[in-house]
């Protein structure tokens, strides 16, 4: 077990009455605005709010309020939790609790990394509260406890090995009374899991493999006579949606292993690059949707899954929406599974649309060829058409806004290597493209959910977004890689207001109330995938280093 500190005493006296933080106000996240007790600012991972005292007029008068470092040059991916005044905050060295009101540290707690893990320490998602705990993971596959009023450490439960291959990222969820919590490493052959935690004793209630053993329901999928399902990937690193009405969790699951299908005999490979619709208490499987069958494509579906209820045919539907990596949009049934829309929203050459009756991909030519292991020029390519940074839903205007990627590359897959255990199991040629001078490479834009037509599309000509969209009001709000943080109109995605943080941007911004007034914050800090795709442009000109930005309005 590792042990953990607390290096910074309490500074003053707590600023909120209470800290036991109850499952109603986890589900009703968003009705009290000066809370933010989940990621994406509520269960149903919309990253909305209807505050509008920042608004189209006002957000000319936005400006910082405070901003604090975070002592930490590895990568700002993280939103912040809100709560009776305290902002909390993680990253892969610390966990914080800081004053709204004024920026000061209440206290942190390092994090400390087992000897011999050398895997750069990120984490994205947001600190989990519950019942005056907040939970976390570290990178080297810990779920901790922390008491919200101290920062103490309460528990402590290592759930993987990293000699294995395994890491964690993202943020866990409590759904139903139950910690849920995922993990990374797919591209490592490790086997995809989810686990639910008995939140006040660290007690493992169940494992949900993503993957099934032979004999169980999907294991028909994997070849017989093989041990490939034992290293197929399916990683669970992104953060999963609830409906508490239906007692279900929404879980993206990541991409098949090796990505050459051969060993897997060019099966299905359940439960990979699916959605699983989970039922908290017990880690059943109510029903699965499968994105990208058999992907040879390293298109993870571990991205956000928007719940709402939306207007289709005339008549309301209860739905769960992706905005795939593989280049589709996707509207399911969220009591079923029923596949409602898919329709591609970027360009896409690897199937020419997806089949409403069966629900799977229509592959072309393209495929083949990749299948058939050439150099292929292949559309969207394996970051996506769009990656982690997560999509915003405004249930007035019923449009999804996001940062998306118009990228394809020359990919190819090689021979598969023997397996090594906790090495990566990709054996891919994946080159660059060359790219016209008018050719973006991104877009911010609104999409209908339906239909994937664009209300408007800003293009992105110098660097793709990486940090996620947040809807507030009749306003956007994003970073830049290059450190500028921004208000579009989202009406029509004009860029009103902006301000350099000093460090790029990769987090999730929010917005919230403090004694009347709105506030919006972000965290900066370029660092993980990001910073390394595009370090030889940017490390002389963005600087590393993390911090908290805190804006609001300046008075008339």
């Amino acid at each position: 077990m590792k042990n953990m500190w607390l290096l910074a005493a309490l500074l003053g006296c707590w600023p909120g009455p209470a800290v036991a933080q109850s499952t109603d106000e986890l589900v009703n996240d968003g009705k009290n605005p000066e809370n933010v007790t989940t990621q994406s600012m509520g269960y149903d991972r919309k990253s909305y709010s209807p505050l509008k005292q920042i608004n189209a007029s006002t957000v000319k008068r936005l400006v910082p309020i405070w901003s604090t470092s975070l002592m930490n040059d590895m990568g700002e991916l993280a939103a912040p939790t809100i709560y009776n005044g305290v902002m909390y905050v993680i990253n892969g060295k610390w966990t914080f609790a800081i004053d709204v009101e004024t920026g000061r540290q209440i206290w942190r707690t390092p994090v400390q990394i087992q000897p011999g893990v050398q895997r750069a320490a990120i984490t994205r998602g947001a600190a989990t509260i519950y019942n005056g705990r907040l939970f976390r993971v570290t990178n080297d596959n810990h779920l901790l406890a922390l008491d919200m009023k101290t920062g103490k450490e309460i528990w402590n439960q290592k759930f993987a090995e990293a000699k294995e291959g395994y890491y964690a990222t993202s943020a866990p969820i409590v759904a139903n009374g139950v910690l849920i919590s995922g993990m990374a490493g797919g591209e490592s052959t490790t086997r995809g899991f989810l686990i639910g935690w008995d939140p006040e004793t660290g007690q493992k209630l169940w494992t949900r493999y993503t993957i099934p053993a032979p004999g169980e329901p999907g294991s028909e999928t994997w070849p017989k006579n093989s041990d490939a399902w034992k290293v197929g990937g399916g990683p669970t690193w992104r953060s999963g949606a609830y409906d508490p009405q239906l007692d279900l969790v929404y879980w993206g699951v990541g991409n098949a292993e090796p990505y050459d299908p051969r060993p897997r005999e060019a099966l299905d490979s359940l439960y990979t690059s699916s959605v699983l619709a989970i039922r908290p208490k017990t880690g059943e499987i109510a029903w699965h949707y499968q994105f990208t069958p058999n992907d040879a494509y390293d298109y993870d579906a571990c991205w956000e899954l928007i719940v709402a209820d939306i207007k289709v045919q005339g008549r309301s539907r209860k739905v769960v929406m992706q905005l795939n990596r593989n280049g589709f949009l996707y509207v399911l049934d969220r009591a079923n599974g029923e596949l409602i829309s898919a329709k591609a929203y970027e360009k896409v050459n690897w199937a020419s649309h997806v089949d409403m009756k069966t629900g799977r991909p229509v592959e072309t030519e393209i495929a083949k060829s990749i299948r058939d292991m050439k150099a292929t020029e292949h559309w969207p390519s394996t970051r996506g058409a769009k990656n982690w940074q997560h999509a915003a839903y405004n249930p007035r205007t019923g449009l999804l806004y996001a940062n998306t990627f118009h990228e394809g590359r020359m990919y190819k897959l090689l021979e598969t290597q023997a397996y090594v255990v906790g090495q990566r199991y990709m054996f891919i040629e994946n080159l660059p493209l060359p790219r016209a001078a008018d050719q973006p490479i991104g877009h911010i834009e609104a999409i209908d959910p339906l239909t994937a037509e664009k209300k408007w599309r800003v293009p992105l000509m110098d660097f793709q977004i990486w940090s996620a969209m947040l809807a507030s009001g009749e306003l956007l709000f994003t970073g830049k890689e290059t450190g500028e943080f921004i208000a579009l109109d989202a009406a029509t995605g004009k860029q009103l207001w902006q301000f350099q943080t000093g460090s790029g941007i990769n987090a999730m911004p929010v917005t919230y109330t403090y004694k009347d007034r709105q506030y919006v914050t972000v965290l900066s800090g370029i660092g993980g995938l990001y910073w390394n795709i595009n370090r030889e442009r940017l490390k002389d000109k963005v600087p590393q280093g993390g911090s908290v930005w805190t804006f609001a309005l300046l008075p008339d």
